[in-house]
């Protein structure tokens, strides 16, 4: 690796910033992070930026607020220390939820967002699987938008898929789960999803036959479950041979895993470390994602192109 090359991780998943600096073989650089007697944070990147390649590996996870404050802060920090190019590495871009005005006087938080990272002097962004595609579009610099199919398949290859289906919960991820079934050889469903809240959801049928199959449920992430609990009630009448759950984002918030796991028809629940898993349980696998993202730092960083990791 170039020794160009500069890496900073925050507070927010230094575990995953350790793991992708081993893929590189490149040293995490210290960030000295103090907050003053106002609640307000001061950050310090104690490495030389100076004409360096900077990459800031940052997920927006909870606390989502205090998370992206500092990562603008290291941005703003690089910049002013005359770096080259300032990539933010967020694994999980949290306000790509907020992407549309789906009611009166709300704000789009994932255009605010993406407009204060430009502003602070991020150059480009690696992300991985975002809520809605569409909001790489937010964003006035590049965007790389990866995905972790690739694992995910990888995992669920090793066992007999001869009577296997992949649901998704939604008409909205169908498109992904399509994807998802083409890599492993197998046919797609999916549910007819309303929502009315944040924590009420109303899946009316389910398109597809899963009907005696082994079902591998596939969303973006798992927050409260409140989604992935409705479509287990609805899947059940359908009577499944066994229903195996996957995602990228494994968020668990307000005890979901221990909801998830405490149904005896569910196998397994298997999600990637581009967050920090909160919990541990014996039907939990956790896939890691740093080999990807190392790898997309590597060629972006040698001028390589990028696009073969999102057919991967």
């Amino acid at each position: 690796m170039n020794a160009e090359i500069v890496i900073f991780g925050g507070n927010a998943h230094p575990e995953l910033a350790d793991e992708i600096c081993r893929q590189l073989s490149v040293r995490r650089s210290p960030v000295r992070t103090t907050r003053f007697a106002n609640d307000c944070l001061q950050v310090q990147l104690q490495a030389n930026c100076r004409e360096r390649d900077v990459y800031l590996i940052q997920p927006l996870v909870p606390p989502a607020q205090e998370n992206l404050v500092e990562l603008l802060l290291m941005a703003d920090a690089a910049r002013g220390a005359s770096a080259a190019r300032v990539t933010a590495v967020m694994s999980h871009y949290a306000y790509a939820r907020s992407d549309k005005k789906d009611a009166p006087r709300i704000s789009i938080g994932g255009r605010l967002v993406a407009d204060l990272l430009v502003t602070a002097g991020v150059n480009r962004v690696l992300t991985l699987t975002l809520h809605s595609p569409e909001v790489h579009g937010f964003f006035s610099v590049p965007v790389d938008h990866l995905h972790a199919l690739r694992e995910l398949a990888a995992h669920f290859r090793q066992r007999d898929l001869s009577r296997a289906v992949v649901l998704s919960p939604d008409l909205g991820y169908a498109k992904a789960a399509s994807a998802f079934a083409r890599r492993i050889g197998v046919p797609v469903a999916a549910g007819a999803k309303e929502r009315f809240s944040d924590q009420k959801v109303s899946i009316s049928a389910i398109i597809g036959e899963v009907a005696d199959r082994d079902v591998i449920v596939l969303d973006d992430e798992i927050a409260r479950g409140t989604t992935m609990l409705e479509l287990l009630s609805v899947l059940r009448h359908h009577e499944p041979r066994s229903i195996s759950i996957a995602c990228t984002h494994g968020l668990f918030a307000d005890g979901a895993l221990e909801k998830l796991t405490a149904a005896e028809d569910v196998n397994e629940v298997v999600c990637t470390n581009s967050v920090p898993v909160p919990v541990s349980h014996p039907k939990l696998t956790v896939l890691s994602v740093a080999p990807a993202l190392a790898e997309a730092i590597r060629r972006t960083h040698d001028g390589q192109s990028v696009s073969v990791l999102f057919e991967q």
